[in-house]
Formats: structure tokens, C-alpha cells, sequence
């Protein structure tokens, strides 16, 4: 009798520790890189009534920024062949510049007339393709962001402007500003970013999605390109004085950066709400990237939300052009040299 009772306790023993160890009782570790909830709380600020409104529509019109077409370049050779066709070439430099020599067939068209230009002048989508031009390719790029965010899906900024074209142009623009002047003082640390806040209040006392895109759109044209760009010069004289924005891969910006530079990832910022209000609104944004045309996009979006966001020109040619010939292969940089050059024909009057 005793024999069985001590089989029966045995027993018992043995399936409650079966039923303790299946509901994870006990003293059973955390599991590793499982978070408290409250960590896993998402730390955003709600969001002014007219920003939402914009990334709403937005987002309901493509999503442009998070798509595979952003930023929307193109070589001069792709241009090259397609003159023929079904092409339109706005030129948006200087009257001067745009005489001293063009692509055939290329209209200067005035920075400011741009949406007067699209709205009653031409018919944007009876083309193919719609090319923006300007002598770096940076100018083009920032309006080639304003006009895809605004719908106008075949438009283009040519890579490098017109200094790949032809050599002729290229000498006093992007052969002139590569550099590796500020190449000593570039940064290895991480840096962390700025508390989340609200969006920019852009109080454009608009009521929808739409009618606040187009007032900031015409507004941003209306007040020209000059005060979208910076030098490199400027940010590396006084770094503190800017929220440097790196809008590049990880393993380009742990090569070294400008100091003080925060990275931002290329598909998960724009758009992204967490992401956007870690950007300060009381300060001004220098974004940059390898060669100033990614970044030119990526400050027209920000700008069209209000931020005081800056292109900084020729990204990191303009002050790392050596280390990028060095570590071409390796970062898969862009380097600017006279291989990106074309020679291709152009027209004067």
C-alpha cells in the first residue's frame, strides 16, 4: 500500500512540473531581445491637422517617394536616343546659359513659370517622357521631385545636367567643384537624432489633400531654387548650426561623414511618420548625399511639408572626392569624372 501511495506522489510530482513547464511558469528566462510593451510603444507626436491631410493624399496618389521610380533620373545617352520621339526638354538655366548652347529642341523655361508652363502651355501626359535640365543636375532633380509629387509621372531630371552632356559644360560646373578639402575632418561616430515633434505647421489654410499640395507646389516654385541648396563649405564651417541629414546606406555613412550628420535611411524615412518628426522644425536641414541629385529630391519633399530643408550641392563630391576613386568598388560610389561626360552635339542662339 505504502509502495503504491509513493508511486501515486511520483507521479503527481512529475505532472505538475509537465504543466508548469508548458505554461512557462517557473523561473523561465526572458527570451533574448524581447522588449517591455512599453518599449515597443511607438513614440510619435500627433500630427497637425493639414500634414496629415498631405501625407493622406499622398499616399493615395502612389506614394511616389517609397516607389522604385524615386528619384527619377536619367542618363544623357538614354536622352540621346530618344530626341526624336515623343520628348519634351525643359532647359532651366539662365537665358544666357541656355544660348551659349542647348539640346536640340530643349525650351528654357523660366524656374518660376514651371507650373504655368505644365498647366497651360504644353500637355504633360501626350508626352513620353518629360526632361528637366539644368547645368549640375541638381536644380532638375529638386523640380523633377516637385512635379512627380504633384502627379506628373513621365517626368525626368537629367543626371548630371548638361555638364554630361558635353565637356564644354562640365568644365566650369562639376569638373570645377569636386574635392577632397574637408576630407580630414570627416566623422566616424554615430550620431543621435533630435526628439520626435509635430510636423512643420504649413498653415496653408487649404481644406484638402489636394488644394494643399498645389498651394504649397505653386509656392515653392513661385519662391525659386536658391534658398533649397547649400555648400559644403557652409555646413563644414559651422556643423553645429545644421541637423545634417545622411540620406545614404549604412555603410557609407560608418566610412565617415559630415560631423554631426544623422542617417537616414533611403526607402524608410519619406513618408514614414516616426521617421519625419525626428526632424527639427526650428532648424535648418542640410541633406546630402554621393553626388547632390538624391538629396535635391529629397529636399523638395521635405520642403513641400514645410521644413527648412537644404540640398547640400554636389553631395560628398564635394568634399570627399578622393576617398569615393578609392573606395569606388568597395561603397559603390558615384564619383564624378570625365567619364561621366558625353560628347554629345548641342545647338546655339
Amino acid at each position: 500500500m505504502n509502495y503504491l501511495k509513493t508511486i501515486k506522489s511520483i507521479i503527481a510530482i512529475v505532472f505538475i512540473a509537465f504543466l508548469a513547464s508548458c505554461s512557462g511558469g517557473g523561473s523561465k528566462p526572458k527570451q533574448a531581445g524581447t522588449a517591455p510593451a512599453s518599449e515597443l510603444k511607438s513614440t510619435t507626436v500627433e500630427v497637425n491637422p493639414e500634414a496629415q491631410k498631405l501625407l493622406k493624399f499622398l499616399e493615395t496618389t502612389g506614394d511616389y517617394v517609397n516607389s522604385r521610380s524615386f528619384p527619377s533620373l536619367i542618363k544623357a545617352s538614354a536622352v540621346y536616343k530618344e530626341l526624336d520621339g515623343k520628348i519634351k526638354i525643359i532647359d532651366l538655366r539662365s537665358k544666357d546659359e541656355y544660348a551659349k548652347g542647348h539640346i536640340k529642341g530643349a525650351v528654357n523655361v523660366e524656374f518660376s513659370k514651371i507650373p504655368d508652363y505644365f498647366s497651360n502651355v504644353i500637355k504633360p501626359f501626350e508626352l513620353d517622357k518629360i526632361v528637366m535640365v539644368c547645368s549640375s543636375g541638381q536644380v532638375s532633380s529638386y523640380a523633377t521631385s516637385l512635379l512627380r509629387l504633384m502627379g506628373y509621372g513621365n517626368v525626368y531630371a537629367l543626371r548630371w545636367g548638361m555638364s554630361g552632356w558635353n565637356k564644354n559644360f562640365a568644365k566650369d560646373v562639376w569638373l570645377k567643384e569636386v574635392s577632397d578639402k574637408y576630407e580630414g575632418k570627416l566623422e566616424l561616430t554615430e550620431n543621435a537624432r533630435a526628439s520626435s515633434t509635430d510636423f512643420p505647421q504649413m498653415n496653408s489654410g487649404k481644406s484638402t489633400g489636394e488644394e494643399i499640395i498645389t498651394a504649397r507646389f505653386n509656392g515653392l516654385f513661385a519662391a525659386g531654387y536658391a534658398d533649397a541648396f547649400i555648400t559644403a563649405d557652409k555646413v563644414f564651417e559651422k556643423p553645429k548650426e545644421y541637423y545634417t541629414i545622411n540620406f545614404e546606406r549604412k555603410d557609407k555613412y560608418d566610412a565617415g561623414h559630415i560631423p554631426g550628420a544623422m542617417r537616414y535611411k533611403t526607402n524608410g524615412t519619406l513618408g514614414i511618420i516616426t521617421e519625419m518628426e525626428s526632424i527639427p522644425t526650428n532648424r535648418e536641414v542640410a541633406v546630402y548625399c554621393g553626388t547632390g541629385h538624391n538629396s535635391a529630391f529629397v529636399a523638395a519633399y521635405l520642403r513641400l511639408f514645410g521644413y527648412n530643408a537644404k540640398a547640400v550641392l554636389f553631395g560628398n563630391n564635394a568634399f570627399m572626392h578622393s576617398k569615393m576613386l578609392q573606395d569606388k568598388k568597395l561603397l559603390s560610389w558615384l564619383p564624378f569624372t570625365e567619364n561621366e561626360i558625353e560628347s554629345f552635339p548641342y545647338v546655339k542662339n
